[in-house]
């Protein structure tokens, strides 16, 4: 998809304190989320029973000498799964702290069946709901046990197409902190071959122009490339296509900003995920970056041919 302090949906609570519970599917990537989210400064905890949350901040209140405080605000992570003991009362649980004046927020991670499936056998670890059964029922039954929590998300983020490097890369700036509040765009080129993106708010096909992959001079390289970009940029219709995307995201960018939505994925698709979606997603991040708006690019693709 993205840092619960300038990017995520605000509730109105004290800016002081501020708690991000990361969910999902299992397997798809939820302790490296964790690590970044450290890496930024949050203090963060892994399957903390959903009963004890409400203890746990309330310490982080009373505490002096709590390790979430410093010197700055107490941001505290939550990492859990199905496995969570209380996790079906989670949803409550998050509204009694935005009462409290807690500001929550709920990260939901997600991925295909098909790419959770090689992320267990590649570790040759049982899924926490697979008992004796088959590793595929054990997926569908926790996508059904999820269902409510993904539906009531702040922010779903598909990490189908991500190692954990490219992962990391992706959301960190959805944690990252920042002085200004500002809505950040994520625009993500790739492959129509890999899988249309889970988490794009938008997706926009760039199959309608040239494909520099027939032209040899140009196929070893990628859109990131200036010989590529040019090529792509200078095609009939690329300019207008770059000015319309503009033009149609100027009031929903305004609605956005005043809903106090700040995180909004923009993808961008060709055949491979490598030249034509790379050069327009690059351009689209430069033209679309603004004081209100920061932009960053995510190829999820590149590499992949």
């Amino acid at each position: 998809m993205s840092e619960p302090d300038a990017t995520l949906e605000r509730d109105r609570g004290d800016v002081s304190r501020e708690v991000v519970v990361v969910t999902g599917m299992s397997g798809a990537g939820r302790s490296t989320v964790g690590k970044v989210m450290e890496d930024h400064g949050w203090y963060v905890i892994d399957n903390l029973p959903v009963m004890l949350l409400d203890d746990l901040l309330r310490l982080s209140e009373s505490r002096e000498d709590d390790p979430t405080r410093g010197d700055g605000p107490v941001r505290i992570g939550i990492a859990l799964d199905v496995r969570a003991q209380g996790f079906t009362a989670l949803t409550s649980s998050l509204q009694r702290l935005r009462e409290g004046g807690w500001r929550t927020h709920l990260v939901f991670l997600d991925a295909t069946n098909e790419a959770l499936v090689r992320r267990f056998e590649s570790v040759r670890r049982p899924h926490p709901l697979q008992g004796d059964g088959r590793l595929l029922d054990a997926i569908l039954k926790e996508r059904e046990v999820l269902a409510d929590i993904r539906s009531n998300a702040e922010m779903v983020i598909d990490t189908s197409g991500l190692n954990v490097h490219q992962l990391g890369r992706k959301i960190s700036p959805i944690f990252r902190s920042d002085s200004v509040e500002r809505l950040r765009l994520a625009v993500l080129s790739f492959g129509f071959k890999y899988g249309v993106p889970l988490d794009a708010d938008f997706v926009f096909d760039m199959r309608f122009l040239p494909n520099p992959f027939w032209v040899p001079e140009l196929r070893p390289y990628t859109g990131r490339e200036t010989q590529v970009a040019e090529y792509v940029l200078s095609q009939p219709g690329a300019q207008e296509f770059i000015d319309g995307v503009e033009t149609m995201l100027t009031p929903v960018i305004a609605g956005y900003l005043r809903e106090n939505r700040r995180y909004v994925t923009l993808a961008v698709g060709c055949t491979g995920g490598k030249h034509r979606s790379v050069a327009v997603a690059e351009a689209l991040a430069a033209r679309l970056g603004s004081k209100e708006i920061a932009t960053f690019v995510v190829h999820r693709d590149l590499g992949q041919e």
